[in-house]
């Protein structure tokens, strides 16, 4: 099914980040008017002063409000008279740091599951009368900890997994409306969130050269993601999956996740990463 992206109404979450950012400009480029939301104003100013103002609106919001999400969605239907799209990609992780359940404050834990998880959840409910109204789209950032083993990136994983089942579900209550949901899925992407386990936490990165293959841990750009959300829109896909080397192992994850699980289980050099990591946070 083609869907033309020129003239739709877009709204999109935690716009000022990578993988935001490059979507905001590809979906631009596309003919899309673009919300554009983060948390600080002037990060999304920032970002707006790339196009057009007739054709983006740059909102501070919080996704853990609910009235300020419902307001923003109101104004972006005041300005553009519409909303045909809603992205939910606001998302956080641990800090500089990763953490475990055992050594990890409560809030810590609480705030990433109010992000990512309530806050998509929030900005799906928000939006959602106006994307039925006009048979539009819900497309949500999960990620690749949707179905891999979220060590010492629980809280993370947790949501991940929530948002997609969220969505899923979503998608056959849809059915019968003429608007659907999808999923995003990307791998590891050169964004802020990704360092911690890419050279910004020493612990974290050995520990990914130690669950991960070396053709898995390739980072791909963000621009890499904005395309595969075009395309996605473009044909009302019910899963993007970026990059094409994870498909196989999301496929067959029923069989690979017991594997893994198994493996890093009894990994003793794992597990002694695990013990060095809490011993950091104990001191």
């Amino acid at each position: 099914m083609n869907y033309d992206l020129k003239g739709k109404v877009v709204l999109i979450t935690g716009a000022a980040g990578g993988i935001g950012s490059a979507c905001v400009r590809a979906l631009y480029a596309a003919g899309a008017d673009i919300i554009i939301t983060d948390i600080s104003q002037k990060s999304v100013n920032n970002l707006a002063k790339e196009f057009d103002t007739k054709r983006v609106l740059p909102l501070a919001l919080d996704v853990t409000d609910f009235k300020a999400t419902q307001q923003v969605v109101k104004r972006a239907i005041d300005k553009f008279g519409k909303l045909d799209i809603v992205f939910a990609n606001a998302g956080i992780s641990w800090g500089n740091t990763a953490q475990t359940m055992l050594t990890c404050g409560e809030n810590d834990f609480e705030r990433i599951i109010e992000v990512d998880l309530l806050g998509v959840w929030r900005t799906i409910k928000a939006a959602l009368p106006e994307i039925v109204l006009n048979n539009g789209q819900v497309l949500v950032t999960a990620s690749i900890y949707t179905y891999v083993n979220g060590t010492c990136n629980a809280p993370y994983a947790t949501s991940k997994a929530g948002i997609e089942m969220l969505t899923r579900s979503l998608r056959v209550e849809l059915a019968g409306k003429g608007a659907t949901a999808c999923v995003l899925y990307p791998g590891w992407v050169d964004t802020g969130i990704a360092d911690i386990a890419f050279g910004g936490d020493d612990i974290a990165s050995k520990m990914i050269k130690l669950a991960f293959p070396a053709f898995l841990r390739n980072l791909i750009r963000p621009e890499a993601v904005a395309a595969g959300v075009v395309k996605g829109l473009e044909k009302r896909k019910s899963h993007i999956m970026i990059p094409a080397r994870w498909i196989p192992i999301a496929a067959l994850r029923g069989i690979v996740n017991i594997m893994t699980d198994r493996f890093l289980s009894r990994n003793s050099n794992l597990q002694a990463l695990i013990y060095q990591l809490e011993q950091r946070h104990k001191k």
